[in-house]
Order: structure tokens, then sequence, then C-alpha cells
């Protein structure tokens, strides 16, 4: 018995190794399984699905503590919304995410938002802030906090978040703000990409008669939320210039941001880093957990927010 769980340990280990380089369409539900395999539920379950509009891939996966007792304080929340170049990519593989932050203290929430052609901008931005919307309106019911809400994506899904976080009008068509959101955490995400010259950017947004309004960095403000931008410098398929320019223009600008850059980590590697084992193996995930730990701090949420980026860099991340 042993010995079979320990072969199918390796077989999804050394094709997880390949998802370094390359997530295909099923990449994320054979990591989510190597995760389950390696480390468990980690008293982590999912909580409930559902649907915020009529489109297949406008939903969410609500992940919390597998105990009912622990919905008397309520926790932090985390809302992970997935990459795949806004043209793949189904919560239903990112169980992970979940497994890994409950058992750090945190509600999850994974968010779908329609893809290719129907998710075309700025549809994708509109299903980002309607989750968003549903989480702050709804998540007590599930142990959550709605006043300690941290956004987290990768990839596309990182430019969802921060796209919504920074440019008001998405989560104002649901009487929200930017100061709504306790912090954002961007996982190799793309924030200044225009002009457009990729398949799925041109795809996605090639039709815009106004490109510079799409790109984060030109909706950065004083007032934005703390952000932890990570992109690794071996990322040939965003760049870490991304994180760079836009942490950058933040910090000018007067908000809070902070890049974490590491060496030697492609463009998975921020998600690969959430699932077991990996996540034990550096120090990249605890920084986010510190980090959304830091700005949902009943102080930090009081408008104290000093030093809430100030957790030490620990060597693996530069």
């Amino acid at each position: 018995m042993w010995w079979i769980l320990g072969a199918a340990v390796l077989i999804l280990l050394g094709a997880a190794l390949y998802l370094g380089s390359t997530l295909s369409r099923n990449g994320p539900v054979l990591l989510s399984a190597l995760d389950r395999v390696a480390g468990g539920s980690g008293g982590a379950k999912p909580l409930a699905r559902i649907a915020t509009g009529e489109h297949g891939s406008q939903r969410l996966h609500v992940w919390g503590p597998d105990t009912t007792h622990a919905k008397s304080e309520k926790r932090p929340v985390i809302v992970f919304v997935h990459g795949g170049g806004w043209r793949s990519g189904d919560p239903d593989g990112y169980g992970f995410v979940g497994r890994a932050f409950v058992p750090e203290g945190f509600v999850v929430v994974n968010a779908g938002y329609r893809l290719g052609k129907d998710g075309a901008y700025p549809a994708m931005l509109e299903d980002t802030a309607s989750a968003i919307a549903w989480t702050h309106e709804n998540i007590a019911e599930y142990g959550g906090d709605p006043d300690r809400i941290v956004l987290a994506g990768h990839s596309a899904g990182a430019y969802n978040v921060v796209q919504v976080a920074l440019e008001d009008r998405w989560l104002a068509a649901h009487g929200l703000s930017g100061v709504d959101i306790a912090g954002v955490i961007g996982l190799a995400g793309p924030y200044d990409f225009a002009p457009f010259d990729s398949d799925s950017t041109i795809a996605a947004f090639g039709h815009s008669d106004d490109p510079p309004a799409t790109q984060p960095i030109n909706h950065v403000r004083a007032d934005a939320p703390p952000m932890l931008l990570v992109n690794g410098q071996e990322d040939t398929l965003v760049g870490a210039r991304n994180a760079r320019v836009l942490a950058s223009a933040l910090t000018e600008a007067g908000a809070e941001a902070r890049t974490v850059l590491p060496a030697g980590m492609g463009h998975n590697g921020p998600i690969i880093a959430l699932a077991a084992p990996w996540r034990d193996r550096g120090a990249l995930f605890g920084t986010m957990v510190d980090f959304a730990r830091a700005v949902t701090d009943p102080g930090a949420r009081a408008g104290e927010r000093a030093g809430a980026l100030s957790v030490p860099v620990q060597a693996e991340t530069r």
C-alpha cells in the first residue's frame, strides 16, 4: 500500500515540476491533486459553490475550516482569482489555495470569471468585481469578516484583482471602493502591457478603443490598497518588470507597495509555492501569509497601516 502511495506522489511530483515552465489546461488540477496527496486537507474543506451570474464560468468556491465552532470568530478573507491568459482556468482546480490559507486562519473564496470571447475586456473585470461584492455581502455566513478582504491572483487573475482595486468604477458598480479592500497580492501579473502583441492580450483587449485605460499602471493613486507584487526573475511570459514598475508608481503616488522577485523562478513558480510540498520549503508562502495578516490586522483596517509591508525578506526572495 505504501509503495503505491509513494509511487503516486513521485509521479505527481514529476508532473508538477513540469508545471514550473508551463501550466496546461489541466495543470492546476494536477497541482491540486499533488497538494492533496502530499499535504492532506490541512483542516480545510469546501463550504459552498455559488453562481454569481448566468454564465457557467461566473461562479466561486468558498473554503473554510473543517470545524463548525470555528465560525464563532470571523476570519480575514482571501479572494483568489485564477490565471490562464483570460481564456482558460477554473476555480475547481485551485483547491490547494484553500488548503494553503485556511489553516493559516483565513476563509478563501476561489473566484471564476468569463473566459475567451465571452470574457473579453471589460467582462473579466465586471465578474471579478461581482465576486468581490458577493464576498463582501455574504462571507460572514461562512465565518469570514467582510471588512477584512485581501485580493489575490495569479497571472491574468493578478491583472484582474489589481485593476479592480485601482480603478474604482468596477467596485463602485456594487457600492464598494478600494477602501473596502485590505490588501492585494499579485502573483506574476501583467500591469503595463500595452500595446497588445500576444495572442492572449490581442484576444482579450485588442478591441478596446482606449488601451491605456485597460492598464493598471495608469490608475495608481495614493489611497490604493497595500500591494505585495511577486514575480520570478526568470518569468519570460510576463516579466518581473511589471511588478517593478507598478510598485514604483504606487510608492511615488504615496501608496504602499512591495516587490518580491525570487531569483531563478519562472512564471508559475509563485502559484506552485502555494501547494504542498513547496509551501514549507521556502520563504515565499510565509511572506504572503505575513502580508495578508498585517493588512487585515484591526489596527491596519483602522488606518494604522504604517509598517504593513515591513515583513523581513528572507534569503529566497529579493
